[in-house]
């Protein structure tokens, strides 16, 4: 039966496969420009790159495993030997972007606001059809677009197309790197790294003291994000390993000790390159000669909010 058509499957899982294709379509189109971009240094490498990224996302769900992870393999031989490169950028110059801002001002906002609404509105009520915060994410995204063709006649689908093929070539492999980490919690978890861990700090931790337990799951949550990039990946480990067995097995709330580990894990994320998403895509889209520069000026506050959680996981309790 059709992935499509097959009532077994949700409504908003069609539409996240629909958002998919798109995002596959768009990396095949990054490929073949900078193919033929005679000034990227690197044409084959990208290409094949960008190529086998754009299948792996557009066809990914009717792919068997195996022909998926041959794939993966081939995609990261270019990243991992440097070949993926961006070739010639079109950047708008200071009076192109002075003058649309004096036409626009501040309603350029306007689409980045879409985005945040939809996603929120399809998380809270789906819309009546039981769509999911990402596929409101992507609804805003098009909205957003649909607002910008209105305010300028010049964003034209192709603008688009060649503003996402520019960030992407800018981002570069890294832009795989948030999809890869978050794949890698569910793979620690199913290799019993979690059993692991709860066999460690069994050791360490005294039978029943929760508040030691709490402490020690928040540190956990912090690090273990900062090895993995991702903080969706490690609460998964660190909870079957740390949270459960030696914090909410004696009754401490749920629903307020995961929120807030949670955020123990992005104190975490603050702190680290791996979240490349957050910390190494800004120094390449902004050109910044401090390859470290926005983790540098994030590790205090990380310190701070790490020492605020653990107080308010223990008063919440």
């Amino acid at each position: 039966m059709s992935f499509f058509t097959n009532p077994e499957v949700a409504f908003s899982a069609k539409v996240m496969e629909i958002i998919y294709i798109f995002m596959g379509a768009m990396c095949i189109y990054t490929a073949f420009k900078n193919f033929k971009d005679k000034e990227n240094p690197s044409q084959i490498g990208t290409f094949i790159f960008w190529f086998l990224l754009g299948i792996i996302l557009a066809l990914g769900q009717w792919l068997p495993p195996l022909v998926s992870g041959i794939l993966v393999v081939l995609m990261c031989l270019p990243a991992i030997f440097k070949k993926v490169s961006k070739g010639q950028v079109a950047v708008p110059t200071m009076e192109e972007t002075q003058a649309n801002f004096e036409k626009i001002g501040m309603k350029i906002f306007i689409p980045t606001l879409c985005i945040g609404l939809f996603a929120i509105l399809c998380a809270i009520t789906g819309l009546g059809v039981g769509l999911s915060a990402l596929n409101g994410v992507a609804i805003g995204v098009v909205l957003a677009m649909m607002i910008l063709m209105l305010q300028n006649k010049n964003n034209t689908f192709k603008v688009f197309m060649n503003d996402s093929e520019r960030m992407l070539s800018v981002v570069g492999p890294l832009s795989m790197l948030p999809m890869l980490l978050a794949c890698l919690g569910a793979v620690f978890t199913q290799a019993g790294v979690g059993d692991v861990i709860a066999q460690v700090v069994g050791t360490i931790i005294p039978e029943g003291n929760v508040t030691i337990g709490i402490i020690v799951y928040a540190i956990g949550m912090m690090l273990f994000t900062i090895i993995m990039g991702n903080a969706f990946a490690a609460i998964t480990v660190m909870t079957v390993g740390i949270g459960y067995p030696f914090v909410l097995a004696y009754g401490a709330n749920p629903t307020v000790i995961g929120m807030l580990a949670l955020t123990c894990g992005y104190c975490g994320t603050l702190c680290t390159p791996m979240a490349a998403n957050f910390n190494t895509v800004p120094v390449a889209l902004l050109n910044m000669k401090k390859q470290f520069g926005v983790i540098k000026n994030q590790v205090l506050i990380a310190g701070i909010m790490i020492v605020v959680q653990i107080i308010m996981m223990i008063a919440m309790q």
